[in-house]
């Protein structure tokens, strides 16, 4: 089953999030196939320019839990070849210009990505989470890193402590994203964007890009391992279980009653 949709227009790759009926959430799947799509898009000398989007009416609403659950319960659960770490080391890695169009609901990772793109447009219904907290777990994808250098401490500190949603126009107003289009036109006017680049000479557009993000690489492989360590701590955790207990039974987790939460 393709769970990402790959088109090729005017030098830029499109790569589309599609699995509707789970909000685009990750999967172990998802991630193996949109890591293997980026390093093949890398080395791919006809593509000069990544779009990444979502169907649906959701960019990505992150990690998919009920797996998450499963990988924290079952002892016998097989992860993939890739995971989150192989995408956030594909996008570390990812040497051409990505420009990010947010379709929907970006949560979790589909939030935190944004630290790794180029560009960023969002639709005007698009909202932004990072639950991390209201999950007992860390942030990831090095956003303690890329979001306070990205948005400013304060508002990075808003969006990554609170667990709180963010509207499209304060996503735009803290600069987490560049420009806000209403959603019958998102598609298009990212699309016209990467072309604009994608017209640009390949080689000059790699030298650009490491230049503005070699200087961070060993910045976020510290970050990276910090958030690492601190998730895998909490991960499974009693803050952690009663989450997961939350989000099955379809209600809002309590800590009041949770040891050391």
């Amino acid at each position: 089953m393709t769970l990402v949709q790959v088109a090729d227009r005017d030098r830029v790759r499109t790569l589309t999030l599609d699995r509707p009926e789970a909000l685009n959430a990750f999967n172990e799947a998802m991630y193996d196939e949109t890591t293997e799509c980026l390093r093949a898009a890398a080395g791919d000398p006809e593509v000069a320019v990544v779009l990444l989007t979502g169907t649906g009416r959701a960019f990505s609403a992150g990690t998919d839990l009920a797996e998450m659950a499963e990988r924290t319960t079952n002892p016998d659960f097989v992860p993939g070849e890739h995971g989150f770490l192989g995408l956030v080391d594909a996008l570390v890695e990812f040497p051409k210009p990505l420009v990010i169009a947010v379709n929907g609901l970006g949560l979790g990772i589909g939030c935190t990505i944004l630290g790794f793109a180029d560009l960023a447009l969002a639709s005007t219904t698009a909202r932004f989470k990072c639950p991390f907290t209201s999950l007992g777990v860390a942030p990831e994808a090095a956003s303690s890193l890329l979001f306070p250098q990205l948005l400013g401490r304060q508002a990075a500190s808003w969006i990554l402590l609170s667990a709180e949603w963010i509207s499209a126009e304060d996503a735009l107003a803290v600069g987490l994203v560049r420009q806000l289009c209403a959603p019958d036109d998102l598609l298009a006017a990212a699309h016209e964007q990467a072309a604009t680049l994608a017209r640009r000479p390949v080689s000059s557009l790699v030298a650009v890009k490491e230049a503005i993000t070699a200087p961070q690489r060993a910045a976020i492989a510290e970050a990276r391992d910090r958030e690492n360590a601190w998730f895998a701590e909490l991960m499974g955790g009693p803050a952690n279980a009663e989450a997961l207990r939350a989000f099955a039974e379809g209600r809002e987790p309590d800590f009041g009653d949770v040891p050391g939460a």
